[in-house]
């Protein structure tokens, strides 16, 4: 069982949003944060809050969502029902339905004003994660799983649950003989994790079970704060200049390092520069090749990417914003 306690994590924040779906993950998390508040804790109880995204997706999501918010009312949290609205997608259904959620969550937090979104994901899901972007080829950062703590959209994104397994948030929901909703769209083959799901008896015979998934995690998540940590003492040593828009470093400082450092420094700069920009890592990959080639050949190379130049010369790596394209044509006369 799970003790209330080991939400005192979420201590920091005043003011909470829990996401709560229905399923026995987010039941149990509710549950869980209702004992929390209840405890004798220094200073001032926490308003937590709760809400709900109705996907609109299947017959009676509505009348699950609204169910939700008679159970966290019951429980003395007010309730926030989010509806993700409009014509649904008709390809990659579960990974839009996720942003929109996300999106949604995030807009509910800032108007209510809550520092942080609470989500349910527990042990069980960081494995099913890490065996996931494993089959698509991650990188270190990606086979580290979900972190406990995140950022959404200017908001905290906190999963305390992540050390804990899905058998232990049922028993707690058994306990307090609450009941919850199951998705069916778990079970369904049309979708990836379903079927990676199905895969996991056979995998765990081979080794790959759960708890090795996990070990594989925490082992990336080691090696990708080392590989920060190395990144961040190189951009310190090779940045020459920096503004709100631009950023130039030496390329000597740059040009003896290991690719996956470099790799790592244009890609925090990217960040820096150009927050919405997302970009695929073999792109990145293929950039920061360019780059190193280049750098160590002493040449010059410019290249586009996230909005931005990149341009390498013998004594110099820039970042500054790619020039706005015409979206109409020019006055006549306009020799510019």
């Amino acid at each position: 069982m799970i003790p209330a306690h080991a939400l005192d994590v979420l201590a920091p924040y005043p003011r909470l949003l829990l996401a709560v779906s229905g399923g026995p993950d987010s039941v149990a998390l509710m549950l869980l944060c209702a004992k929390w508040r209840d405890r004798a804790i220094p200073g001032p109880p926490p308003d937590v809050a709760v809400a709900t995204v109705d996907h609109g997706l299947r017959p009676g999501s509505r009348a699950e969502a609204e169910q939700v918010g008679a159970w966290a009312q019951r429980l003395g949290f007010a309730h926030h029902l989010l509806t993700w609205s409009g014509e649904k997608p008709a390809t990659r259904i579960q990974e839009r339905a996720r942003d929109a959620r996300y999106s949604l969550l995030a807009r509910c937090a800032r108007e209510t004003g809550a520092a942080a979104v609470v989500t349910a994901h527990h042990a069980d899901d960081q494995a099913e994660t890490i065996l996931f972007r494993l089959t698509r080829g991650s990188g270190v950062a990606g086979l580290a799983g979900m972190a406990p703590v995140a950022g959404l959209d200017g908001t905290a994104l906190l999963r305390p649950l992540l050390g804990w397994r899905k058998s232990a948030l049922i028993e707690i929901c058994a306990a307090a003989d609450h009941p919850f909703f199951t998705d069916p769209s778990n079970a369904n083959d049309a979708f990836a994790r379903a079927r990676l799901r199905k895969l996991a008896p056979a995998l765990a015979e081979m080794g790959l079970d759960t708890d090795a998934l996990l070990r594989l995690g925490a082992r990336a998540a080691r090696a990708d704060a080392a590989l920060d940590a190395c990144a961040s003492e190189l951009r310190a040593r090779a940045l020459l200049e920096t503004t709100p828009e631009s950023a130039r470093f030496d390329a000597g400082a740059l040009r003896a390092a290991p690719l996956e450092l470099l790799q790592r420094v244009v890609a925090a700069e990217i960040a820096r520069l150009a927050p919405q920009a997302q970009i695929r890592l073999d792109r990145l990959e293929r950039a920061a090749a360019a780059l190193a080639a280049a750098l160590c050949a002493g040449k010059t190379l410019r290249l586009t990417l996230g909005g931005l130049i990149l341009e390498s010369a013998p004594r110099f790596l820039t970042l500054r914003p790619a020039p706005r394209r015409r979206t109409t044509p020019p006055e006549a006369g306009d020799s510019s």
